[in-house]
C-alpha cells in the first residue's frame, strides 16, 4: 500500500479545496525533505475526533517537530486513551431536542458534534493522579507546564488501563519523542479548572505549580531561536535600527534550521504562536526568519473579521509570513483534510 494516498491524490485532487490540499501536501513534504521544522497547531476537537490515528506516526516519523495546542485537545487525547469505551457516538445530532441535550447531561455525556465524551468517567480515572503530581510538585516547590505535567501522567498510568491502542495516542508518541508542547489558555480546560478547584478545596496551596502562558511564550521563543539559529533569543543578532524593515530577518539560507506552520483550525493556538516572529523581530529588537512554509484548514472566513481565517498574504502586514513563503488555504474540515495530508507526507 505503500504510495497508494500519494498516487490517489496526485490523480484526483485537481481542483478547488482539493487542489488547495494537494498543493499543501507537496508543499509540507518538500519543506521536511530539505530538511525544515514543522509545528503543527490544533484547535477545534482534534483529540476528540482521534486525529492522533494519523498524527501519532507523523510524530514518530520525525514529520512534527512542535505542537502548539489548545487545553482541551491536550486532555482529551487522555480522555481517549483511558475511557473511548464509554463514548457513545450519535450520528443524528442534527435532530436532538434540547430535552434529549439535558438527557445526555444527566448521563454525564458532554457532547462534541457526533461523539459525546464521558466526561466524569475520563475525569474520575486521571484526577486522582493528577492531584498527585500538583500536590508532589507543590510539596518539592517545583513547577511545571501542564504539557510537562501531561507527560507526567503517562508515566505513571499503567498500560493496561488504556481504552485504544497506544500507537494511536498523539500525545504517547509526543511524550516518547519529549517533544516541545506549547499550550496557551489551558485554564480554559476542565483540568485547567480542576487545580483551581482543588486550591479552593484546601488540596492545593495555589495555581502557581502550573506554569502560565505568559512563560510558555517565552519558552517558545526560545526553542524558536534555537531551533532556526542555534542560539538564545537574547543571542540573536540585533536589529540595525540604521536601516530599513528589510534588516528585521534573516534569510533562510542563513538559518540553521527553517520552521513551517501547519494551523488546523484558528483560535488561540494558532495566533499564539505564529506571533513568536514578530515579536522576536519588533519588541525583542532581534533578527530571526520568517516562518518557512503556512497551511491553514479552517473553514473561517475573512468577511465578519474573522483574524483565525485571515488569508496568509494578510500574515505578511503582521511580519509573520514573507512575500516568498510557501502559503495555503484549505477551506474545508480538518478531520478530513489533516489525515489525507499526513498520509501524503507520510508515503514518503
Amino acid at each position: 500500500m505503500s504510495g497508494y494516498i500519494r498516487e490517489y491524490l496526485e490523480r484526483h485532487y485537481r481542483h478547488f479545496n482539493a487542489a488547495a490540499l494537494l498543493d499543501a501536501a507537496r508543499g509540507y513534504l518538500d519543506h521536511v525533505q530539505r530538511g525544515g521544522r514543522m509545528m503543527v497547531t490544533l484547535a477545534g476537537a482534534m483529540s476528540t475526533a482521534e486525529l492522533g490515528r494519523s498524527l501519532a506516526e507523523m510524530i514518530r516519523r520525525d514529520r512534527v517537530h512542535a505542537i502548539c495546542c489548545t487545553g482541551a485537545n491536550l486532555e482529551e487525547d487522555i480522555y481517549n486513551l483511558v475511557a473511548h469505551q464509554q463514548y457513545v457516538r450519535i450520528p443524528d445530532w442534527r435532530n436532538l431536542t434540547p430535552r434529549q441535550e439535558k438527557e445526555l447531561e444527566a448521563q454525564g455525556l458532554a457532547r462534541v458534534t457526533d461523539t459525546c465524551i464521558p466526561e466524569q468517567e475520563a475525569i474520575k480515572r486521571i484526577s486522582g493522579r493528577m492531584l498527585e503530581l500538583w500536590q508532589a510538585a507543590e510539596r518539592e516547590g517545583r513547577r511545571h507546564f501542564p504539557h510537562e505535567f501531561a507527560y507526567q501522567l503517562l508515566e505513571v498510568l499503567p498500560a493496561e488501563s488504556f481504552e485504544v491502542d497506544p500507537r494511536d495516542s498523539w500525545l504517547l508518541a509526543a511524550a516518547e519523542r519529549r517533544l516541545p508542547i506549547f499550550v496557551p489558555g489551558w485554564e480554559d480546560s476542565t483540568t485547567g479548572n480542576a487545580v483551581v478547584s482543588e486550591v479552593f478545596r484546601g488540596n492545593l496551596g495555589s495555581t502557581e505549580v502550573v506554569r502560565s502562558g505568559l512563560e510558555y511564550m517565552s519558552e517558545l521563543t526560545d526553542w524558536y531561536a534555537r531551533t532556526t539559529m542555534g542560539v538564545a533569543a537574547n543571542e540573536l543578532p540585533e536589529v540595525d535600527e540604521s536601516r530599513d524593515r528589510d534588516n528585521f530577518s534573516i534569510p533562510r539560507e542563513e538559518a540553521v534550521n527553517t520552521v513551517g506552520f501547519f494551523q488546523i483550525g484558528g483560535g488561540i493556538a494558532g495566533d499564539f504562536p505564529i506571533c513568536v516572529v514578530p515579536m522576536i523581530q519588533h519588541d525583542i529588537r532581534r533578527r530571526c526568519p520568517y516562518w518557512d512554509y503556512f497551511c491553514q484548514i479552517s473553514d473561517s472566513t475573512t468577511s465578519y473579521g474573522s483574524y483565525s481565517g485571515a488569508f496568509p498574504s494578510e500574515k505578511i502586514t503582521w511580519s509573520k509570513l514573507d512575500v516568498d513563503t510557501p502559503s495555503f488555504m484549505i477551506e474545508s474540515d480538518a478531520t478530513i483534510v489533516a489525515p489525507l495530508i499526513f498520509g501524503y507526507v507520510l508515503d514518503w
